[in-house]
């Protein structure tokens, strides 16, 4: 009982004591003090005060109840500005003083008794930019208290510190220009005399030097147990620790002192896990004059793991979604009863890698019942290869369909053992009647049949050499030959002696082959019909190069077109080499080539053929005298300059609000044309577009864009570019593309427009644009836009894709807005 009556008076007395020291606190919460004023941002004490405490912002009555519901953290959030000037009675400033001010931006305190502030005084002030400590009588300063602020100023006018180590830092500070020390005039007292700190002179005291042990990487196998080393040397003597915040393996920390100058401190990270792949592990050394850092980064090898293999879902197209964990990254391999998948454009794997995770979809264009199944994923590395398994069901087969194999498929409703007599009789009477039916379409088809052999209307029926030979069957169809087979395998399309293979679905050929269906045809070019004038870009396949093009069209003997090359280290079309680092380029040109000749519209750029008869490939393409749309509004806009004879001088060719619209419109048509063809853009913007004489606009991409317009883009993981300013945010978060996708990408190209070419969101970095799109936010209406052109971008910018306007209404819309005024083409002169 004695202890516990001993204790119960401590408390009490320490309860007491508390209330004491913070009842003048309370009593100063109530009003402003009396020599400041208050706002709501703003507590300005500029008269002599012997207070001994922080202000504090005033609590007022909100409402006739007499109930005061004021957040009081929001309330001190709100302050951004604190002045004090002339308070003898502040002599220290204290990390309680400061913690309530969380959104300070300025803190100015002049003229008192100010000569000491506690080391962690600004910690919770992240937005501190501007601090004033001008004639307080300070003797020293550490740097650490501004170690986390970005401060664009700190004024020390009228301080006289103690010459020393302890404010060598703010000697380099001013040698280096940081913070505004380098304008100030600031001194030290040396025993008895007052020097200039930029003159003071100490030995021994500078900043610490720092190494480590490994390179910039480190690679290690999941399970290793490793050790890394770090010295930080100089004088004073540093602290040295490794920063392990987040490290996920286990770890020690062994600290040597080597007298008089090196510290240095071993981490051993033991059954390193693969959860710290990636991780950058920091070290840091810093003593009274500054820090300095070194980062290793850890690369940790381990085995791939499926983490997730969904059931087939329909989006845009069908969907069996995937998620897939290893380093180095997994190579996979789809099985689709227990044969492997060759992709195609019918199905294919598209999938982003984010650190050691691939994520994506096995996507499949209009599956059928034959695709029904188990589809099993392997992923392999060099450390092991997992495979996991999913049933795939799209359709019922209809009752006895044949298989791709031949072999009766029956229905999945099972036949009931009393009606199976009865089946099997209609059964065997169906098979007779179509048997006898067969026979007679049989005589009729050879004894009419063969008359018209040599007079078929339609495609003419071309055969090689004798009546009889087994050559293949070809199309005639405008004098293009295209063959056709009636098996399973690709066709290819014949240019010249080159054969270009063009994947068609396979179910297509499995029931025969329409043969009256002509097959992609890509127009060859011969090499010595194109001379290349001059380079004019540099992009993911290639160069992009201005040419002359002869006997393209019958009309021109000549004529000037833009050609885009694949760079000559892949190995030629036909070769089947899986070590060929450049064929799955290959492969994308030469599927690029086959899309582009099927979208034919007078606002997507034109694609005349290819060459592919020696090395580099080539795509010829109508060449856009203006280039790209984002530089045409950039030399069009207000403040555009242009170089004459070495000086800038500025143009006279400010784009109106009728030639922009027509802009819009053009964009909006070819738009309206992909949607139409099923095809989605996933990179719509005006860098992406090219402008040609009279204004014409057209879509098209070069494969330019993400090299010369690199800051348009976000690199995830080291591989993958993302446009995400031009992205909604379902296609950041999930990797969703859809025609309502392009139609918000739509919406930024107006913008873009309507400001004259400028980058969305330029003032943010990517990651900033990512959390202001998740969290709904959407870019400010230009300064020159018209409130009904905002609202089609509003409409654009939903953000749920069915909300979004329909690219058809936009573009009526906008055609609607255009036509009453006439569009000026002099800018073009």
């Amino acid at each position: 009982m004695d202890v516990w009556s001993y204790w119960s008076r401590i408390f009490c007395r320490r309860v007491l004591f508390l209330f004491c020291v913070f009842q003048e606190y309370l009593s100063s919460m109530l009003d402003c003090p009396p020599t400041c004023s208050c706002s709501l941002t703003e507590i300005y004490c500029n008269k002599s005060d012997t207070g001994k405490f922080f202000p504090v912002v005033a609590l007022q009555d909100t409402g006739s109840s007499g109930n005061s519901s004021v957040d009081i953290a929001e309330l001190f959030n709100n302050i951004s500005s604190i002045h004090i000037e002339n308070w003898t009675g502040l002599q220290t400033l204290r990390d309680v003083d400061m913690e309530l001010y969380t959104g300070l931006q300025r803190l100015i305190i002049i003229n008192c008794s100010l000569h000491s502030i506690q080391a962690r005084a600004f910690s919770q002030n992240p937005h501190l930019r501007y601090i004033n400590l001008s004639k307080n009588p300070l003797t020293t300063l550490s740097w650490q208290l501004f170690q986390n602020l970005q401060l664009s100023e700190l004024r020390l006018d009228g301080v006289v510190f103690d010459c020393g180590c302890d404010v060598r830092w703010i000697q380099l500070w001013q040698q280096r220009g940081e913070a505004g020390l380098h304008t100030q005039m600031l001194f030290c007292r040396n025993g008895a005399f007052k020097i200039r700190l930029q003159n003071m002179y100490i030995t021994l005291c500078d900043v610490p030097e720092i190494n480590v042990s490994h390179n910039s990487n480190l690679m290690m196998i999941e399970g290793d147990n490793v050790t890394v080393s770090c010295n930080g040397s100089g004088a004073p003597l540093p602290e040295v620790d490794w920063t392990v915040a987040g490290l996920h393996s286990i770890n020690t920390h062994l600290s040597n002192v080597y007298w008089p100058n090196i510290h240095s401190i071993n981490l051993t990270l033991v059954n390193v896990s693969r959860d710290d792949n990636g991780f950058l592990l920091t070290c840091i050394a810093e003593n009274l004059v500054g820090m300095t850092n070194a980062s290793i980064q850890l690369a940790v090898q381990f085995p791939p793991v499926i983490l997730k293999l969904s059931e087939p879902e329909r989006r845009h197209d069908t969907c069996i979604e995937f998620t897939v964990r290893g380093y180095p990254y997994p190579t996979l391999r789809w099985y689709h009863q227990q044969r492997e998948i060759l992709q195609s454009e019918y199905i294919r794997t598209e999938m982003d890698f984010y650190r050691d995770y691939l994520e994506g979809c096995l996507t499949l264009l209009n599956p059928t019942h034959y695709d029904n199944g188990n589809y099993t994923l392997q992923a392999s590395n060099s450390l092991g290869t997992v495979t996991k398994t999913v049933y795939g069901h799209f359709l019922t087969a209809p009752p006895f369909d044949p298989d791709p194999d031949g072999s009766p498929v029956p229905s999945d409703n099972a036949i009931r053992p009393e009606e199976e007599t009865f089946g099997v009789s209609i059964a065997v009477g169906l098979a007779g009647f179509t048997s006898v039916l067969l026979i007679v379409l049989f005589i009729l088809i050879n004894k009419y049949g063969r008359r018209n052999k040599f007079g078929l209307k339609g495609p003419v029926a071309v055969i090689s050499g004798e009546e009889d030979s087994a050559s293949p069957l070809h199309h005639v169809n405008h004098g293009i030959i295209t063959p056709c087979t009636l098996n399973g395998e690709a066709d290819e399309v014949v240019i010249g002696m080159t054969h270009i293979p063009v994947i068609q679905k396979p179910q297509y050929f499995r029931h025969g082959h329409d043969c009256n269906t002509p097959t992609t045809y890509i127009q060859h070019i011969k090499r010595r019909d194109i001379l290349l004038k001059r380079e004019l870009g540099e992009g993911a396949f290639g160069k992009v190069f201005l040419a002359e093009c002869y006997n393209l069209i019958p009309t021109k003997d000549t004529m000037l077109v833009a050609v885009k090359t694949l760079k000559p280290t892949a190995c030629p079309f036909g070769s089947q080499s899986l070590k060929d680092p450049n064929l799955s380029a290959r492969k994308d040109f030469q599927r690029e080539a086959e899309l582009l000749t099927n979208l034919q519209h007078d606002h997507i750029v034109k694609f005349y053929g290819v060459c592919v008869d020696g090395d580099p490939l080539i795509m010829v393409f109508e060449y856009m005298k203006h280039g790209d749309l984002n530089k045409f509004l950039r030399v069009h806009g207000p403040d555009a300059m242009i170089l004459v004879d070495g000086h800038p001088v500025q143009t006279d060719g400010e784009l109106g609000l009728s030639q922009m619209l027509h802009i819009a419109t053009q964009i909006s048509a070819g738009i309206v044309y992909l949607a139409s063809q099923h095809f989605v853009h996933r990179d719509l913007a005006t860098r992406n577009c090219l402008v040609g004489n009279g204004l014409l606009v057209k879509i098209g991409d070069f494969g330019m864009s993400r090299d010369i317009y690199s800051t348009d883009y976000y690199r995830v993981g080291g591989h993958t570019m993302l446009p995400i300013r031009w992205m909604p945010p379902e296609s950041i978060m999930y990797r969703k593309f859809t025609t309502e996708s392009d139609v918000w990408s739509f919406g930024v190209i107006l913008w873009e427009i309507f400001t004259y070419g400028k980058q969305p969101w330029f003032q943010l970095a990517n990651n900033e644009v990512i959390e202001c799109l998740v969290q709904g936010q959407v870019l400010d209406r230009p300064r020159v836009c018209p409130k009904e052109v905002y609202d089609l971008m509003l409409g654009c910018w939903q953000r749920e894709p069915q909300q979004r306007l329909n690219i058809k209404e936009i573009q009526k819309v906008l055609y609607t807005m255009g036509k009453d005024t006439p569009v000026y083409l002099d800018i073009l002169g």
